[in-house]
């Protein structure tokens, strides 16, 4: 199934954290913290200003961001557990 964000929401996919602390404790899964960076797997085509143009986003497919540990609305699309969530829930893009 093909899922495209409306508007000026984009689709992420979270990146897993480590597995270990940096003694070599291995973290059990009901012990860790959902990552708050991701990678954006699908991107709106932006809002329109009041002239009826297009305002482009400022993140692309591709692109591996940072956003609040609490943002967007988890979904699954093709069994990914991935979130939705506005374009103004990133806080950053991650070089």
């Amino acid at each position: 199934m093909a899922f495209t964000p409306l508007h000026d929401r984009v689709l992420v996919e979270r990146v897993e954290g480590e597995e270990k602390t940096a003694g070599g404790l291995i973290i059990p899964d009901s012990a860790k913290e959902k990552p708050a960076e991701g990678v954006i797997v699908a991107a709106g085509a932006g809002l329109r200003d009041d002239d009826g143009d297009r305002i482009a986003l400022d993140v692309k497919t591709g692109d591996k961001v940072l956003f609040g540990k609490w943002s967007g609305t988890e979904v699954t699309v093709d069994g990914k557990d991935l979130l939705i969530m506005k374009e103004s829930d990133i806080l950053g893009v991650i070089s």
